[in-house]
C-alpha cells in the first residue's frame, strides 16, 4: 500500500508543517475505516446486521416478516413439541393449527432465513443436498436429516428442540426447499416431553404428550 509521505516530493519532505498537513489530510479522508465498515455491515452475510441483512432478503427474495408457528398450549396432544399437556390434564386436540400473525424475525434469525433461500434458489433438491444444507445451517445442534417418504411425500426431522422462530421458519416462510409437488412434513421430536412405547426413550402416560408431524402446505 502507497504510504502517504510517498506523495510528498523530495524537495518537500523535510518540511514539518507539510508533512503534518498530508498526514492529517490522509486520517481524515482514509476510506479505510468506511470500507471495512460497509464489509462487516452490509457486504459479508456472516456479519451483516439491521439494513444489511435486508438488502441481501431482497437480493435472495424473502421477507424478514414471516407468519408466526404457534400452538395452543391448553390441549391434550397432537400438537409440535413440549407445548400439549398429557393425559388427566387437558381434553384432546386434533391436527395443528398455526396463527399466522406476522413475526419479524431477529437478525440472527433472518441470517438463517436469507441462507436457507439462498441454497434453496440453487439447490437441486436431492436427499443428499437436502442433508449438506441441513448440516451446514445446525451445525452441532444435534442429527437433522430429511427422508424420501415416497409417493410424492418428504420428511424433515429434527431430533432436537428448535426454537420458535426456526419452527416459523421452517414452517411458514416458503424458503426450505422440496422437490416439485411433494408434501413436506416437519418432524420436531423431543424424547423428555413426547408420549411413546416402552424401551423408546420416551414417555409413559401421564407424562407426555402425543405427537403428530407439522404437514407444511404447498407454495402458492
Amino acid at each position: 500500500m502507497l504510504n502517504v509521505e510517498q506523495t510528498i516530493i523530495s524537495q518537500y519532505a523535510n518540511s514539518a508543517t507539510l508533512v503534518q498537513l498530508v498526514q492529517g489530510m490522509d486520517a481524515w479522508i482514509d476510506p479505510r475505516a468506511d470500507l471495512d465498515n460497509f464489509y462487516n455491515a452490509i457486504w459479508n452475510i456472516d456479519t451483516a446486521q439491521g439494513n444489511g441483512l435486508d438488502i441481501w432478503g431482497r437480493i435472495v427474495g424473502v421477507s424478514r416478516n414471516i407468519p408466526n408457528a404457534s400452538a395452543d398450549p391448553s390441549n391434550l396432544g397432537f400438537t409440535p413439541g413440549p407445548t400439549g399437556l398429557p393425559f388427566g390434564q387437558a381434553p384432546f386436540k386434533f391436527g395443528w393449527v398455526g396463527v399466522a400473525n406476522a413475526l419479524a424475525l431477529a437478525d440472527d434469525a433472518y441470517r438463517t432465513l436469507i441462507l436457507v433461500k439462498a441454497l434453496s434458489n440453487i439447490s437441486v433438491c436431492s436427499a443428499p443436498a437436502l442433508n449438506q444444507m441441513l448440516q451446514n445451517l445446525f451445525a452441532g445442534r444435534g442429527r437433522c436429516y430429511v427422508i424420501d417418504m415416497g409417493l410424492m411425500r418428504m420428511d424433515y426431522v429434527f431430533e432436537f428442540a428448535l426454537a420458535p422462530d426456526e419452527l416459523s421458519i421452517i414452517t411458514n416462510s416458503g424458503a426450505f426447499p422440496r422437490p416439485a409437488a411433494v408434501r413436506m412434513n416437519v418432524i420436531n421430536t423431543q424424547p423428555a416431553t413426547t408420549f411413546g412405547f416402552k424401551d423408546s426413550g420416551l414417555q409413559p402416560f401421564g407424562s407426555g404428550n402425543f405427537f403428530t408431524p407439522i404437514q407444511v402446505p404447498y407454495a402458492a
